[in-house]
C-alpha cells in the first residue's frame, strides 16, 4: 500500500504562484510515474502533469509553460510549481502515483486532494 499526502494548496490572486507537494509513503514499492490531476466543480478530473522515474515530464497543453513538475526520488516527493495562475485553475488538485510493489503487482494510488482557489 502506498499513501500519498498533498500539501501547499490555498487561495491566491490571479497572476500569483503556488507550489504543491505530494509525499509518497509505504513500504516495498517503487514509484514508476507520479503526478497531478485536477477536478473543478462540475467538471471531469483532468491531467495536469506527470513525471516518470527517469524524469520525463508530461504536461497538459493548457498548463505547459506555466506549471513545472519535479520530483525528489530520495524523498518520494513530487512538486508542482504553478505560476501565472488564472481563475480557471481553481480546482481540487490530486496527486496520483503508479507504483510497482516488490511483493508483486502494479497499482495506481490517489491522494486526498488539495484545494487551489484563484481569485480574479
Amino acid at each position: 500500500q502506498v499513501r500519498l499526502v498533498e500539501s501547499g494548496g490555498g487561495l491566491v490572486q490571479a497572476g500569483g504562484s503556488l507550489r504543491l507537494s505530494c509525499a509518497a509513503s509505504g513500504s516495498n514499492f517503487r514509484i514508476d510515474v507520479i503526478g497531478w490531476y485536477r477536478q473543478a466543480p462540475g467538471k471531469q478530473r483532468e491531467l495536469v502533469a506527470t513525471i516518470s522515474s527517469d524524469n520525463i515530464a508530461n504536461y497538459a497543453a493548457s498548463m505547459k509553460g506555466r506549471f513545472t513538475i519535479s520530483r525528489d526520488a530520495a524523498k518520494n516527493t513530487v512538486y508542482l510549481q504553478m505560476n501565472s495562475l488564472k481563475p480557471e485553475d481553481t480546482a481540487v488538485y490530486y496527486c496520483n502515483a503508479e507504483a510497482t510493489m516488490y511483493t508483486g503487482g502494479s497499482f495506481r494510488y490517489w491522494g486526498q486532494g488539495t484545494q487551489v482557489t484563484v481569485s480574479s
